[in-house]
C-alpha cells in the first residue's frame, strides 16, 4: 500500500520525523531514482536542508514541503530531464497518492502540465494505473532501508545554518553600504550628484532599454489587457481573458522553434508565444503585425536557458489582425535572433 501522510502530534522535532519517516523517503527516492545508492544520498541531502531549516516548516505541513525538497532535488540532478519530470508525476500520483494539484504546487508547473506528463509517462512505461501501482508496491517490498545517519543529518543541518547566516550577514552589510554613501553624499552637499546631473544634460547618449527581462520561475507578468505571463522550469504559462486557439506550450524545449497564440483581448487581439531551441541567450524577436515590424519583449529564467515568452508590447487592432490572417505564400510572422544577431527560429507559415 502506498504510504500514509499523518500529521504528527504537536512539539515534533526533527529526529522525532526522521526516524518515523526515513524508510519512507528512502522508498520515495528509490521509485524516483531506480538506483539504491542514489536513492539514499538524495533523502540525506533532503533531510539535511530541512534540518537547517526545521524551525521554519510549518508544522501541520511537514511532509509537503519535505516531499517537494526532495522530488526538486532529484530534478535539479544531472539527469533531471523531461523523462525524470514524466517519472516524478507519475511516482507522486500513483505511489505518493497525491492529487494533480498537489504535484502541480510540488513541480512549481500548472495542473494541464502534471496531466500531460502523467499520460506521456503512462503512455511511456507501457501500464495503466493499476499495474503501475502493482509494480510500485513490488519494488518498494524490495528496498532495505537502512539505520537513520542523525548525527550526520544534523551535524550537516548545523553546518548549512551557519552557512546561511554567514550569508544573510555579508548581504546585510552590502546593503548598508548604500546607505553609508547616500549619508556621506548629503553630508558633502551632493556635489557628485550634482555633477553627474550636469554630465547627463551635456549631451550623453543614454543606451536603449533591452526588450529582455530576467524572471524568477513563478513570476508573473502583467503582458497586456487581462493577460498575465509566467514561466516555470517546464515552460511558459498563461492566464487570458478569452482562449482562442492557439499555442500548447509543452513542447520539447530543446529542439529549434517558435510558436504563436492568439488571445482575444478588449482592444484587439493580444499576440504571444514561445521561443526555444536557442543555444544561448536571445537577442531579439520580430512581429510582423499586419502594418510593419515591431520588437517584441521576451522574458527568460536565469542562466540562459535559451527558450522563453516573448510578446507583443500592444494588442494588434482588428483590421489588421485580417491583415494577418488573410496574407499568403510563406508568410512567417515572427523571427527569433540569438545574441549575435544571427537568425535563431521562424514561426510556421501555417501558424
Amino acid at each position: 500500500m502506498p504510504p500514509t501522510h499523518d500529521v504528527p502530534p504537536d512539539g515534533h522535532d526533527f529526529a522525532t520525523y526522521a526516524r518515523t519517516h526515513w524508510s519512507r523517503l528512502i522508498v520515495t527516492a528509490r521509485l524516483l531514482t531506480d538506483d539504491a545508492g542514489a536513492a539514499e544520498g538524495l533523502v540525506r541531502t533532503t533531510l539535511v536542508r530541512m534540518c537547517a531549516r526545521w524551525r521554519r516548516v510549518p508544522r501541520d505541513d511537514m511532509d509537503f514541503h519535505v516531499l517537494r525538497c526532495l522530488v526538486r532535488g532529484h530534478l535539479r540532478r544531472p539527469r533531471g530531464g523531461r523523462a525524470a519530470r514524466r517519472r516524478a508525476v507519475l511516482v507522486l500520483r500513483f505511489w505518493e497518492g497525491l492529487a494533480d494539484a498537489e504535484i502541480a504546487q510540488l513541480l512549481d508547473c500548472s495542473v494541464a502540465a502534471v496531466r500531460v506528463r502523467a499520460r506521456r509517462g503512462l503512455a511511456a512505461a507501457g501500464a495503466d494505473p493499476g499495474r503501475l501501482r502493482e509494480a510500485y508496491a513490488r519494488a518498494a517490498q524490495d528496498v532495505v532501508p537502512s539505520e537513520v545517519p542523525l548525527a550526520g543529518l544534523r551535524a550537516g543541518g548545523r553546518v548549512r545554518r551557519r552557512r546561511r547566516l554567514t550569508v544573510a550577514s555579508a548581504a546585510c552589510a552590502a546593503l548598508l553600504v548604500p546607505v553609508a554613501l547616500i549619508a556621506a553624499d548629503r553630508a558633502g552637499g551632493g556635489s557628485a550628484r550634482d555633477g553627474a546631473a550636469g554630465a547627463r544634460t551635456g549631451g550623453g547618449a543614454r543606451s536603449a532599454t533591452s526588450p529582455v527581462r530576467v524572471v524568477a520561475p513563478g513570476e508573473r507578468v502583467t503582458a497586456g489587457p487581462g493577460v498575465r505571463v509566467w514561466l516555470t522550469a517546464d515552460g511558459g504559462h498563461w492566464s487570458v481573458p478569452m482562449d482562442l486557439p492557439g499555442d500548447n506550450s509543452d513542447r520539447p524545449l530543446d529542439e529549434p522553434g517558435v510558436s504563436v497564440r492568439v488571445d482575444s483581448v478588449d482592444d484587439g487581439f493580444f499576440l504571444s508565444g514561445l521561443f526555444h531551441g536557442l543555444s544561448g541567450e536571445p537577442g531579439r524577436v520580430e512581429v510582423s503585425a499586419g502594418v510593419g515590424t515591431t520588437t517584441a519583449k521576451v522574458l527568460v529564467l536565469a542562466g540562459s536557458p535559451g527558450w522563453g515568452i516573448w510578446y507583443a508590447s500592444a494588442p494588434v487592432p482588428e483590421r489588421d489582425m485580417r491583415t494577418l490572417f488573410d496574407a499568403g505564400g510563406d508568410e512567417r510572422i515572427v523571427t527569433v535572433y540569438d545574441a549575435s544577431g544571427r537568425l535563431a527560429a521562424r514561426s510556421d507559415s501555417e501558424w
